[in-house]
Parts: structure tokens; sequence; C-alpha cells
């Protein structure tokens, strides 16, 4: 059988979304119940594939070609096919994001006007080594009714395969084509030219990569690039807090882009905090970075300007230490990538300057940055976390998989009648209503 182009699959899945978004709640819902019994019923043939794919990335690790990070997050085993399949389960129980009416407005006595939410279309995605990224994208996806082009690296292909192919045949009963899977690096640019047909993309990767799927499509790009993320510990923090948040932030899972990568530490307490902090670092086998006043208390490496804007991925960390809390937020805003940020103390009033003056996604107090993730957020999963301001904003769930549009419900009314001096004025009245296939009644 001949593999169809890239086109022949975005044209398909332009098709498939106009009726996808038409599907009750309940026929989206039990389909991905339907993916996740899949998944977990085909482990072997899913760990099979997989573990094809973490030998060759091994070999590419031995080359140099390859990071360690990138050789974990490729990594499946059983209990992640568990969270993989309980993800799709959480997802399939959320809310429906189809149909919410956000604004329901009287512009005239049987003549009213509702903002809806409706699924994009067609999203395009291009994504990283993790496997799992794959199910989640394509069942954020179903759930809002939207088509998905799924790429993800050359080095899950073996994974990525067996898992789409789960979720096609799972999903079987829905339009045919609602996802598709390309794999060569120049179906990427040919879906970059089909602003016909792809309504949004989707890219997680480096900076330079979003940058140069920006460059090169006139199509809209919501971007997940670098976790630059910081932890900062105050003056005022709580150092045992502090101890706990700062070795769960970087070393509970450090390949993931919201684990920490640079330490800041008031002045006040770097002489009781950094040996402390450092010794269970270096028990957990992290190579720690520090500026010169942070190599006068613990053993580090010399850190350079580069480290403090490197996502390391790895157990590796840099530390610096800071006057005040404006040279923390200053160091934040400059060299962070707007991903995830947190400060430790026990001053609210401090808490509340970081958390206003910060420019990123997410910024929390006494939590570590590990919190930031659709799942953790209630979003059931994520396609992403965004680092940009437009449309959506953090960890992208459902709701930023969809968009409105506007149901006008009238009774006949013409234009002219409200022209001219003569004109009836608009009631322009907000109340409590919800569209639903026709008119309907106030609350």
């Amino acid at each position: 059988m001949t593999e169809k182009s890239t086109k022949a699959k975005v044209t398909e899945a332009n098709e498939a979304a106009l009726e996808l978004g038409t599907r009750s709640d309940s026929e989206r819902s039990a389909s991905l119940h339907r993916i996740a019994d899949a998944i977990e019923d085909s482990q072997e043939e899913i760990l099979d594939a997989n573990a094809e794919d973490v030998r060759e990335a091994e070999e590419m690790l031995a080359s140099g070609e390859y990071s360690r990070a990138l050789v974990d997050r490729l990594e499946l085993s059983p209990s992640k096919l568990r969270s993989i399949a309980e993800m799709v389960r959480s997802v399939a129980d959320q809310e429906d994001p189809l149909g919410k009416t956000f604004t329901a407005r009287r512009l005239d006595e049987e003549l009213e006007l509702y903002k809806v939410a409706v699924p994009i279309g067609v999203i395009g995605t291009v994504f990283e080594s993790r496997p799992d990224a794959l199910v989640q994208i394509a069942a954020l996806s179903l759930k809002s009714g939207n088509a998905v082009i799924l790429k993800g690296g050359s080095e899950a292909s073996s994974s990525n395969r067996v898992l789409f192919e789960i979720i096609r045949d799972a999903a079987s009963e829905l339009p045919g084509g609602w996802a598709q899977l390309i794999e060569a690096r120049e179906d990427v640019d040919t879906m970059l030219g089909m602003d016909d047909s792809i309504d949004l993309l989707m890219p997680r990767g480096s900076s330079e990569f979003v940058s140069y799927i920006q460059d090169n499509t006139s199509i809209p790009v919501l971007g997940h690039t670098e976790g630059v993320c910081h932890v900062f510990v105050d003056s005022e923090a709580d150092l045992s807090m502090a101890s706990e948040i700062a070795y769960d932030a970087k070393v509970q899972y450090p390949a993931v882009c919201n684990a920490v990568e640079t330490l800041l530490v008031h002045e006040d307490v770097a002489d009781e905090f950094l040996p402390d902090i450092a010794g269970r670092y270096r028990n957990a086998d992290v190579e720690l970075r520090g500026d010169e006043a942070t190599r006068e208390i613990i053993e580090a490496k010399p850190a350079t300007t580069e480290d403090w804007s490197t996502e390391y991925g790895d157990l590796t960390l840099s530390i610096k230490i800071v006057e005040a809390l404006e040279s923390a937020i200053d160091h934040v805003n400059t060299y962070g990538s707007k991903h995830t940020d947190s400060i430790v103390t026990a001053v609210t009033e401090r808490a509340g300057t970081f958390m206003r003056a910060v420019d990123s996604a997410s910024v929390f107090h006494n939590a570590s940055t590990r919190f930031s993730d659709g799942y953790r957020y209630g979003l059931g999963a994520e396609v992403g976390i965004s680092t940009g301001k437009t449309h959506a904003r953090g960890p992208v769930g459902l709701e930023g998989l969809t968009t409105y549009k506007y149901h006008l419900e009238g009774s006949g009314q013409t234009v002219g009648v409200y022209a001219g001096d003569d004109a009836n004025p608009f009631l322009h009245e907000e109340f409590e209503g919800e569209w639903n296939s026709g008119r309907l009644s106030e609350e």
C-alpha cells in the first residue's frame, strides 16, 4: 500500500475535523477510554518497540550524539504505561470544553448573541523524544474535537508508530483521518506551507527550533521552548522547607522542562543554607556550578554567563548568591525562559512582589517548580507549556485547544430597524444563559 503524502494526510485531517467537532462529548470520551484500555492491553508490543528505540539511543549516547536526559525521556516502563493510560482516562473524564457559552447578550427582545467554545480545527504538532507526548497530544486533541498531525522525533520512531496505530485502531469509530502521523523531516516543511488547512502549530523543542517554525510559516504558532526555571531562597525562608523544595525541583526528575536549572540564594542565608543543600545534591550526583560568592562557601565548578540561560535537562545545577529580592527578580527576568519560577519565603509581601514582578507563565510561592504540569494543574494532561503570552500560556490543556464563535438567535430582525433617526436602540444586556442548538430561555 502506497504511503500517503503529507498533503494528503493534512487534507484528510481537515475533512475529519469538520465532523469530529460535531461529535458528542460522550462519543469522544468513550473513544478515549477505549484508547486507554488498548494501551494497557498492548503493553508488551509497546515496550518491545520502545526497547528498540532505546537500544539505538544508547548507541548514540555512547558516541556523544545524544544526552543521557534524552535517553531517559525516551524510555518507557510498565509503570509509565499505566500512568499514560490513566492520563488518557483523566482527559476523558474532564468536563466537555466544547459548547460552553462564555457570554450571553440580549441585543434586543428575541435577538440574543452567544459566544460559544468550538474546536480550533486542525493542529500540527512537532515534539521531542518522549513517546508519552504523542499520547497526551492525541488525547487532548480528541477530547477538544480537533484533528491532529503528529510528528515525533526520529529517536522515538518505533514507539511512536506503535502508539499511533493503537490509538487509531481503538478510535476507529471516529471520522477517519482525525489523527495523522508524519515521520520525515521534510514533512515538517510541507506542513509549514499549508496555512489553508492547518489552524495552529505547536512545536516542542529548543528556542532555535521554535524560532525556525515561527520564521517559516504563516500559521499561528503556540511555542513550547526551554524550561530555564529558578528557585529563589529568600532571606526570610524556612530553610528546611527551602531544602526540600530545591532538592525536589532538581532531583525528582531532572530531564523535564519544569525542573529547576538555577538556584538563587539570598546572601543573608547563604552561609547557613548552601552547605546543607550542596551535600544533598552531591549525594544525588548533581554537578554544581556556582558564582564566585557561592564558591567561597561550597565546592562547585565556576559558573559562566552561559550557565544562567542553560536548560541542562540533567543532574547539573547553577547557583548564584543575590543581595536582594529585587536582584533575584532581575536575574530571573534576564536569564529565564518565562516558564516556571518559585520563591521560598515566610513573608507574604515578599512573595507577592516576586510573583507580580517575575514575567513567567507560572510563578510559585513555597512550592517546587515540578508542579508546573497540566495533569497536576487538573487539566487532565497538556500538549505543552506555552512560554508565550497570546492565546494560551503555561500548561496548555483542553481550554487552550479551543477558540470561539458567535451564535446570533433572532426572530426575523433586520438591520434597517436600527438605523436612521427613528432607530430602535440596542439593549446590550448581559444575561445568564447557555446556547444549545437553538433559542434558549434565560436561566
